[in-house]
């Protein structure tokens, strides 16, 4: 495990934390039963296996 050699300051390690961003989810567009919707990739085969009701979200 790294371990730093020097102690860090609160300025540096919130300045660092801040510029981390989450990814907004990307969509994908699908026709399902005849009607178009985007639903995130990773739901695409689910939702077409029916395991997933788009109705619910």
């Amino acid at each position: 495990m790294a371990v730093p050699k020097r102690r860090m300051s609160r300025a540096n390690t919130r300045s660092r934390r801040s510029q981390w961003k989450a990814d907004n989810v990307a969509l994908q567009e699908e026709k399902i039963n005849g009607v178009s919707q985007r639903i995130p990739r990773r739901l695409v085969k689910a939702v077409k296996l029916g395991l997933v009701d788009l109705d619910r979200r």
